[in-house]
């Protein structure tokens, strides 16, 4: 899924719009007429991917973008749509919900985790909430796999991968702030928990699938992308707890 080369460095340009956003992220696109989708996939292997069963629409789909997310000496996560010339690099196309493909190739087993990103932003959300912060990143993991810039096919926005209605409502002004966006994601998650007392399978069934079909099916929906996702937040939040426990973040 990855792809990893040793090139060459070239001078990045920050957008003013991301001035806002917490470290440690720094978004860098240049093409910003071509909204970007979400799905990692390697660019020699990428496949027009279908929408998910209750996404069809008759508009359609944007086209994709390439994005480089590199890892800088500092620590600082880059996200550009030029490519680095100097150090690894992981290219990344975008469509959909990162952990709904069915036939994801990822091993979610041992797939790299981000403790440590937005750290500060997702403890607060989690105080004010009185959401797990392992559940939180298990959530932004699975939706945009920690990329500030993704946009669904749908519309929906950002780390937690909002919809423009839902933003609204939840008096998100910029889904695309990782901050503001943060935050929304986890008072909606935490709307969600509440209605089903506290169960996480059906919560997060409801926030892939909508609560509607949560209510219809008398549980998780039959769809193949929300079973994968439910069971790969799953999966994920159990890492992540491990993992921040044992290094007591």
């Amino acid at each position: 899924m990855k792809a990893w080369i040793l090139l060459g460095a070239i001078p990045l340009i920050s957008l003013s719009v991301w001035g806002q956003m917490p470290s440690p992220a720094e978004v860098v696109i240049l093409k910003t007429e071509t909204p970007p989708t979400i799905t990692v996939k390697p660019v020699a292997t990428a496949k027009p991917e279908p929408a998910p069963e209750l996404a069809k629409t008759s508009t359609p789909a944007p086209r994709q973008i390439q994005v480089y997310k590199s890892v800088q000496k500092n620590g600082v996560i880059r996200y550009s749509d030029m490519m680095p010339e100097q150090g690894h690099y992981e290219l990344l196309l975008f469509n959909d919900c990162y952990a709904c493909d069915p036939a994801s190739k990822v091993n979610w087993r041992t797939t790299g985790l981000f403790l440590y990103d937005y750290a500060s932003t997702i403890k607060a959300a989690a105080k004010t909430y009185s959401v797990d912060p392992a559940l939180i990143r298990a959530l932004i993991h699975a939706e945009s796999a920690f990329n500030p810039l993704a946009v669904s096919r749908k519309g929906a926005m950002g780390l937690t991968q909002l919809m423009p209605a839902t933003a609204r409502e939840l008096g998100v002004g910029n889904a695309l702030l990782a901050e503001q966006n943060i935050f929304g994601g986890v008072k909606y998650l935490a709307g969600l928990l509440k209605q089903y007392d506290g169960n996480i399978s059906l919560a997060t069934a409801a926030y892939n699938a909508g609560a509607g079909a949560v209510q219809k099916h008398g549980g998780i929906p039959p769809y193949a992308e929300t079973r994968a996702y439910v069971e790969r937040v799953k999966l994920l939040h159990q890492r992540y707890r491990d993992m921040l426990n044992a290094r007591g973040l």
